[in-house]
């Protein structure tokens, strides 16, 4: 078996923002050949299936301007902080978005969001023995955070979600059902939650 190695031959950067960068590369190709690809280079982020002690996860509502409509999806945000912790970072945005902190994270799954255009990862936490944030600590919530909807669902309903086209949001469709599967498996799936990223 011949392997072959994609080499990146140039690179044009298309766009540069906060958030991501837009780059044509050149790549090689099996059979000698070269071939243009578009890609996004992306700062990856964080994700929270926050489980409550009645098995209920909590879900948000979010306006999300490309799909233009609200889409149900876990708490989650940008790995932005440079150096932070990624258990921390989840902690941090489960707190912003829902109020809520985790006595207990472990480690969910690990993502590939849309490995076609994209370098983007996605680290799902589990998030259990929950408690509220105290009202005066709570972050203020702007732009499409002003309008969130917070609502919790039974695990095994939010799964059914899934499956009826509810919910399809990559992350919140990955963090359910692993969730569901992990809970099937005694928790035994888990991994720790300071596990190097991938």
């Amino acid at each position: 078996m011949t392997t072959f190695d994609h080499e990146t031959r140039s690179r044009v950067q298309r766009y540069a923002g906060p958030i991501f960068s837009v780059y044509t590369d050149v790549v090689t190709m099996p059979g000698g050949g070269t071939a243009a690809r578009d890609l996004t280079e992306n700062k990856g982020a964080v994700g929270v299936v926050a489980l409550d002690d009645a098995g209920r996860v909590v879900l948000i509502k979010q306006y999300r301007h490309p799909v233009r409509r609200k889409l149900w999806e876990l708490p989650a945000g940008l790995r932005d902080v440079a150096g932070e912790d990624l258990a921390l970072t989840a902690a941090r945005e489960l707190a912003e978005e829902v109020d809520l902190r985790a006595g207990r994270l472990d480690l969910l799954l690990d993502l590939h969001t849309s490995p076609g255009f994209s370098d983007e990862t996605i680290r799902l936490f589990l998030a259990r023995d929950l408690s509220p944030v105290p009202e005066e600590q709570r972050h203020v919530r702007t732009d499409e955070e002003a309008d969130l909807e917070i609502a919790r669902f039974d695990l095994d309903e939010a799964v059914a979600m899934v499956l009826r086209g509810e919910i399809t949001n990559a992350a919140a469709v990955g963090g359910v059902l692993a969730a569901a599967a992990a809970r099937a498996a005694d928790w035994a799936t888990l991994r720790p939650a300071d596990t190097p990223a991938i």
